[in-house]
């Protein structure tokens, strides 16, 4: 049975900018009147509470300016293609996410990568969900847009693209400087099914194609003046995005038994710790 939107899976962030938990993951909604910028758009299976979730806040397809992708997994792009081809809805990314978004290739896990972590917990029953949701099926996105150029997009909210590679080439965050918000994709999670934590963090390493840029991308993110994280998976995480980013990456850092340079454990990392026990 595919899930039912809720009052509850759609979360008022203020400011018009709406975060809406799909089955498993997330997308974004940024509302400027009868416009929108829609970040994401869930598993193929998703596309009903897609539609459904734009209806909930006053919004019609057609009022969608542009989807952007923070990276080409399925559960990212389920229901792109349908609505440009629907309603001539750009699908923007960056510009090396684009022959993924096509299909060109396919970086994502492999069902050999899921089986050979099975004995972890929350593997098997993420995967069959996975592939019910339309986790396996083959989307394409035939006409994905690169950004226009460098800087915040002329779009409601003004999101500006940052360039987080590893989980894939591609992977953009956006950040709504306006609201002080960051929508941080896979870059930085508060939460998996396929993960024994919560709190800010990355993916298990099967879900990356690269895991030591995915480190460095968290870095990256440091550098974002932004107090409100909207991320790919899990809830909402309101507190500085700078000390979010680090305790995600020393806390990847420790689990793998690699240190990082001279960067101090910042505090609050032994309560993360606590929920990993």
């Amino acid at each position: 049975m595919r899930k039912q939107l809720r009052d509850e899976d759609i979360l008022h962030i203020g400011d018009d900018v709406y975060l809406v938990s799909g089955s498993n993951t997330n997308w974004v909604i940024v509302k400027d009147g009868d416009d929108a910028t829609l970040v994401d758009s869930g598993y193929p299976a998703d596309h009903g509470l897609l539609l459904a979730s734009l209806d909930a806040v006053g919004l019609k397809p057609e009022g969608v300016r542009a989807l952007l992708v923070t990276h080409a997994h399925n559960d990212h792009i389920g229901a792109a293609e349908r609505l440009r081809a629907a309603y001539g809805t750009p699908v923007m990314m960056h510009e090396q996410e684009i022959p993924h978004a096509r299909r060109d290739y396919l970086h994502q896990v492999s069902a050999g990568q899921v089986l050979s972590q099975s004995w972890r917990p929350g593997v098997l029953p993420w995967a069959v969900h996975a592939i019910r949701a339309g986790g396996t099926a083959h989307v394409p996105v035939t006409e994905p847009s690169p950004f226009p150029g460098p800087g915040p997009l002329d779009l409601p909210g003004a999101p500006e693209p940052v360039h987080t590679p590893g989980h894939t080439k591609g992977h953009c965050a956006y950040v709504l400087a306006g609201t002080g918000t960051l929508i941080s994709g896979d870059a930085l999670v508060t939460a998996h099914p396929t993960s024994r934590i919560n709190g800010p963090q990355i993916l298990p390493a099967m879900f990356h194609n690269d895991r030591s840029r995915a480190l460095q991308s968290l870095e990256l993110l440091e550098a974002v003046e932004a107090d409100v994280i909207l991320p790919g998976h899990g809830p909402v995480h309101r507190g500085n995005v700078k000390q979010a980013a680090m305790r995600a990456h020393e806390f990847a850092v420790r689990k793998s038994g690699r240190v990082r340079g001279s960067t101090k454990i910042p505090q609050g990392l032994t309560t993360l710790e606590a929920h990993a026990r």
